[in-house]
């Protein structure tokens, strides 16, 4: 008779048991993805989430604004370009400020941005010491990304609007408010003039070299991608902030005059070929809204814009005047005489009002010059 060894048997189970371990180790692959994301690794993403990622696979041309996110320290904003399905340029139109939220921001938003561009994504790494602000950047790049695909915003140089005109939001700068209207035409930028502007002592000679080259850079970019001009940082910078909120407001679509953002807004944009002049400039046959060129007299500028129905003067007002001190009160005065007194001519030949010589002499050169560009 056989002798039974069970220590023998116990110790060739257990070696069978580390073996077929071994070997299930062996046989593991080695791209588990729980795995590789211990490690530092991202999983790979299926084609639909680095869609999703994206914002879609067909993202338009233009700029788009994101979702106001809030975060534990403030509020953060992006808008993006897009140029050939691609980002082309990310900002942060709202980010968190004050305090030490100032030099957190300031470090992460450039950084982020960059980013953005390079990734063309809103899968972007997280800046180091700025979690909160980096989160919510994300969040609205993503949301930007996510119009881009449906075409919601505005294209760049102003949408696919046909002869739209809106008015940008007033922004506050160290020397005064700069606000901006737009005529968008065709979807692109047909007239730029600044409604607001610093005006007073040194503000009114800067302001009147700006704007006249800040209007013309808006035209001829058809975006607010504009250079600053030199001398006038802070102008240049509260106009483009102003324009770029104007192109955010141009509807996708609309007919002539339609996208006028505010009820004070001309009842229509300028005509593109108005008819032949009138005496006075007015035109003989039509009409239209004319702004009037800038005329920089002794206590400020003056800048007329009128509206012609029928060949006739129907509507004038001033969209500058001397103000400050004294100004505020004899602008105050002469400017609804001579808004009446150019309805009552028809023309730019008028009288000036008493004690208000510089300002009526400033009034009628540009009514003159809105009544020339009527005539063409």
């Amino acid at each position: 008779m056989k002798k039974s060894h069970p220590f023998r048997r116990v110790m060739l189970a257990s070696a069978a048991t580390v073996s077929g371990i071994v070997l299930l180790l062996t046989l593991k692959p080695s791209s588990d993805p729980g795995s590789a994301q211990a490690a530092g690794a991202l999983p790979q993403q299926t084609s639909a989430a680095q869609e999703s990622a994206q914002g879609g696979a067909t993202a338009k041309d233009g700029t788009f604004t994101g979702d106001v996110v809030d975060t534990q320290y403030g509020e953060v904003q992006v808008r993006i370009t897009v140029t050939g399905g691609k980002i082309t340029k990310a900002e942060a139109v709202k980010a968190p400020s004050g305090g030490q939220s100032t030099a957190i921001s300031g470090n992460a938003i450039p950084k982020l941005n960059a980013e953005a561009v390079a990734a063309s994504t809103a899968d972007i790494d997280a800046i180091s010491g700025a979690s909160y602000t980096s989160a919510g950047y994300g969040k609205s790049l993503q949301s930007a990304l996510d119009k881009a695909s449906a075409g919601t915003g505005a294209a760049a140089g102003g949408g696919t609007a046909q002869a739209a005109t809106v008015i940008g939001d007033v922004v506050d700068t160290q020397y005064g408010e700069v606000q901006v209207r737009i005529t968008v035409t065709g979807g692109k930028i047909t007239k730029a003039e600044a409604v607001k502007a610093p005006s007073g002592g040194q503000s009114t000679t800067i302001s009147g070299n700006s704007i006249p080259k800040l209007n013309a850079a808006a035209v001829a970019a058809g975006t607010a991608d504009i250079d600053a001009i030199s001398g006038a940082s802070y102008t240049s910078a509260g106009y483009k902030k102003s324009l770029q909120s104007a192109l955010d407001k141009v509807p996708a679509e609309s007919d002539a005059g339609a996208g006028a953002a505010e009820s004070s807004a001309p009842p229509a944009a300028e005509t593109s070929a108005p008819p032949a002049a009138a005496e006075g400039g007015a035109t003989s046959n039509g009409g239209g809204t004319f702004t009037g060129s800038v005329v920089q007299t002794e206590y400020g500028p003056v800048q007329v814009r009128v509206t012609l129905t029928d060949g006739k003067i129907t509507s004038a007002s001033a969209v500058q005047a001397p103000s400050g001190g004294r100004s505020d009160q004899i602008s105050g005065d002469a400017i609804p005489k001579l808004n009446d007194a150019a309805l009552a001519a028809g023309d730019a030949d008028i009288d000036a009002v008493s004690g208000a010589s510089y300002t009526s002499a400033g009034y009628k050169e540009s009514l003159q010059s809105a009544l020339d560009q009527a005539g063409g």
